[in-house]
């Protein structure tokens, strides 16, 4: 009876036990052995979740080719793990689907002009990188409408995408003032801009960047102008599913050491000199002292092969958003933190 009775108590135990990790693991906690990174290695590509039709963000060429910020976040992930920035498959994905593509493992990673906030943080079983973006939401429409601020969109229709955050910060803004407006919402962008060129609509909102970018699309884009003015924040960052610290890890210090790279002065042009640097900070980052890159699963000059394959955030930036491409944006608050700017990363030591 007593050998019985042992008996029944281990079992218990052992049930107990299995709901507890089963717990765990629908919260979210890092009970696997495999991470995601191992299956990327493994796979031997990223998959990467991008819009593919916003230009200077991440759009496809004339040529096939995927090109703009989110999708050189993931160029520079894959010449990271890789050595090869080609090692990318591209989903592109609308603003609902987006976040089930990362729950259920669809995409590795998400690197599509989507905003840092609370709810995703906490809500959606995903976990923000850095913020690779500082943005703001802004309203385009016609110069001949008179329209110049909030108060002259009375009784207006506004076209915005649904399952944005631009939807809900336009409702709280027209709220707040008590204006009254039409809303007009689509699931895909490009009807969302269709329908505001076919006059269907008289205003459009979405981050400042996107209808700055879109605006070059339009056959007329000499007869729109985007307001001066901004209704929110939206930090903009690529997000991974929770529950992955190895994965997060290789994911959010791929952005930092584009961040790095451009303060301390290393650029795909320089790289290599500086690979025999004296400066500590350089050493380091580059991987010719410590093992910084090893902790993480990759090699120690994991650096090295970003900034080789992609650049610095500043190289990146000019390219796809700045100086040397079609949008010309200013840098404004996406500059470093040194030079008027808020872009930050922590450093590798």
């Amino acid at each position: 009876m007593l050998n019985r009775k042992w008996y029944l108590l281990f079992a218990i135990l052992a049930v107990m036990l299995s709901m507890t990790a089963c717990s765990r693991r629908l919260r979210g906690g890092n009970t696997t052995t495999v991470s995601r990174l191992d299956t990327i290695k493994s796979r031997g590509k990223l998959v990467c979740g991008v819009s593919g039709q916003l230009p200077g963000f991440s759009f496809v060429k004339a040529n096939g080719e995927y090109a703009g910020l989110d999708v050189d976040v993931c160029r520079a992930i894959a010449a990271a793990i890789f050595d090869d920035p080609k090692k990318v498959e591209y989903r592109n994905l609308n603003a609902k689907e987006r976040f089930t593509a990362v729950q259920t493992g669809e995409v590795d990673i998400l690197s599509r002009n989507t905003t840092w906030t609370f709810s995703r943080d906490t809500s959606t079983g995903m976990e923000f990188a850095p913020v690779v973006f500082y943005d703001g939401q802004g309203i385009m429409v016609r110069k001949n409408s008179n329209i110049k601020s909030l108060e002259d969109l009375k009784g207006k229709s506004v076209c915005t995408q649904t399952g944005t955050t631009n939807e809900q910060n336009l409702a709280d803004q027209m709220r707040q003032r008590g204006i009254s407006y039409k809303p007009i919402v689509f699931e895909d962008v490009n009807t969302v801009f269709t329908t505001y060129e076919q006059g269907r609509c008289e205003a459009i909102t979405s981050d400042r960047s996107q209808l700055v970018s879109r605006r070059t699309t339009l056959s007329k884009p000499d007869e729109h102008t985007v307001l001066d003015l901004l209704i929110s924040k939206e930090p903009l960052a690529p997000a991974v599913k929770n529950g992955d610290t190895k994965w997060f890890d290789v994911v959010k210090w791929t952005i930092n050491a584009l961040i790095n790279a451009e303060e301390l002065g290393v650029n795909s042009q320089n790289v290599n000199q500086l690979a025999n640097s004296n400066n500590p900070e350089i050493k380091r980052l580059l991987g010719t002292e410590g093992d910084l890159g090893k902790a993480a699963g990759l090699s120690n000059d994991f650096v090295k092969r970003i900034i080789i394959h992609v650049g610095n955030y500043s190289e990146v930036y000019d390219r796809n958003l700045g100086k040397n491409s079609e949008l010309k944006l200013e840098r404004g608050k996406n500059k470093l933190w040194n030079q008027g700017g808020i872009l930050f990363a922590p450093p590798f030591r």
